[in-house]
């Protein structure tokens, strides 16, 4: 009689997509079982293949579904630590996978939301006065933006100018394309974006997505004003590369 089965029993349930420890009346056709197990291993009752191992050193036994109404779990004569096993007959392509979260859409809390937050670390810093927050620092930041506009001003910086990264015997030769903060180098000042005669820079004048100028796949560079000198200093020519080979 099934008013004389004993207590719900805690067993392991394993799949592909979880182990875990449910607990389970032994009152319950199979049926029903398989349909308590799909929130859990993510298999539809018509694809889970059962089977059981009623501890660590006995055999593996497969469940007969012939008869999916007419079995119960206390049929099988499992205790508390049994283990059961819950495939997916269905083909690889028609599985879903529930451990790859690279398509998983990712919530992004908008900034503003974030500021208002008292619990997170942008409250702490503000809190402790540490990183950006700190006052000491920002006036370090404001000296070294005033230092770098200077020597903008001094080198005759600006976009359109011809110039040399480097040294001017050996530097690379481009064209000054940006002038200003790039708040993606958290080093801060001025930068100068500079667009390459030859692919031998970093970049194509963006950052993580954003564009600050126009150039081609490794014709982009940010440098520090002290790095760059303006001057004549036209792109070379095939006859430039002979007459150096030739001395």
């Amino acid at each position: 009689m099934l008013s004389s089965l004993p207590k719900d029993i805690v067993i392991l349930v394993s799949s592909e997509n979880a182990i875990t420890e449910r607990r389970i009346s032994p009152s319950w056709t199979l049926s029903t079982l398989k349909s308590r197990l799909e929130p859990i291993t993510g298999i539809p009752p018509f694809a889970q293949q059962l089977s059981y191992q009623l501890h660590d050193a006995s055999p593996v036994q497969p469940i007969s579904t012939d008869n999916e109404d007419g079995i119960h779990v206390s049929d099988l004569g499992w205790a508390a630590g049994a283990k059961l096993i819950v495939s997916d007959t269905r083909p690889p392509g028609l599985r879903e996978n529930y451990t790859d979260t690279s398509q998983v859409e990712k919530y992004e809390m908008p900034e503003e939301d974030y500021a208002k937050l008292s619990d997170s670390v942008l409250a702490w810093k503000k809190r402790n006065q540490l990183g950006r927050f700190d006052p000491t620092q920002a006036t370090t930041a404001e000296q070294k933006q005033t230092e770098d506009e200077k020597e903008v001003e001094e080198r005759g910086i600006k976009v359109g100018a011809r110039c040399i990264v480097g040294e001017v015997e050996t530097g690379r030769r481009g064209e000054v394309a940006y002038v200003g903060l790039v708040e993606k180098i958290p080093q801060g000042g001025i930068w100068v974006g500079v667009k390459l005669d030859e692919p031998t820079g970093k970049n194509d004048g963006s950052i993580d997505g954003v564009r600050f100028f126009e150039a081609g796949s490794n014709r982009g560079t940010f440098v520090r004003p002290n790095r760059v000198t303006v001057g004549d200093f036209p792109p070379k020519s095939l006859d430039d590369e002979d007459l150096l080979e030739e001395m």
